[in-house]
């Protein structure tokens, strides 16, 4: 297990050398992965874990943040609207709000439970028909209802860039729109793209497979 350790102190010693101005944080993405696979991190001091579906997070973590309460979990998949009102029990953070109908059923949710989580809108940078988020041209609009109309708390931006070896070209682009609605926050960069996303302002990584291994 203490691969996994190893592993995580690479990354870390990796965003060290880049000298970067905003402290980064490293999502550690559990999904698919049992608690005690997870453990030796949780152990080791690491308090920010992703995970892409509200059953899989309830079923893992209800136990283990009830008695360590200071780790945050973040919902990194797409959310349905109709799974809403448990992410509001389990997540500290979503990475994936994408349409009105979820911020409205978010919002709700919130207020019935008196809980306040933080948010990222999912961009579509590459109007790709197959993926979640928001058009670029949408996103003034709905970056105000959100925040105005919904009252959810929005740090930032989150993308998953087209799968066409030039996510440079869109980390670049959404740092930019991301500073335009002045927000401090960025959620963008993987296991594949981590360091590229970190020097054009990712404030936190999602990181997967280089920490925990393949999936099987």
């Amino acid at each position: 297990m203490n691969s996994i350790i190893d592993s995580y102190k690479k990354i870390k010693s990796n965003i060290e050398k880049l000298n970067l101005k905003k402290n980064a944080q490293i999502i550690a993405v559990s999904k698919t992965f049992p608690i005690n696979h997870i453990k030796p991190l949780i152990d080791f001091g690491h308090t920010h874990f992703g995970e892409n579906k509200v059953q899989e997070a309830t079923s893992k973590w209800r136990e283990v943040k009830a008695s360590k309460t200071n780790l945050k979990l973040h919902m990194v998949g797409k959310l349905q609207s109709n799974k809403a009102k448990n992410a509001v029990d389990i997540f500290d953070y979503i990475h994936s709000l994408d349409n009105q109908k979820l911020a409205d059923v978010l919002s709700k949710s919130q207020k019935n439970k008196n809980k306040v989580l933080k948010y990222f809108i999912q961009v579509n940078i590459g109007n790709e028909i197959q993926k979640s988020g928001v058009p670029i041209s949408e996103l003034d609009s709905f970056y105000n209802y959100c925040s105005k109309e919904a009252n959810l708390e929005i740090i930032g931006l989150m993308v998953i860039p087209p799968n066409d070896s030039n996510s440079v070209k869109y980390f670049r682009l959404l740092n930019e729109l991301n500073n335009s609605l002045a927000m401090k926050e960025l959620s963008m960069g993987m296991s594949a793209d981590y360091l590229d996303a970190l020097k054009h302002g990712a404030t936190f990584v999602r990181i997967g497979s280089s920490i925990f291994g393949s999936r099987s």
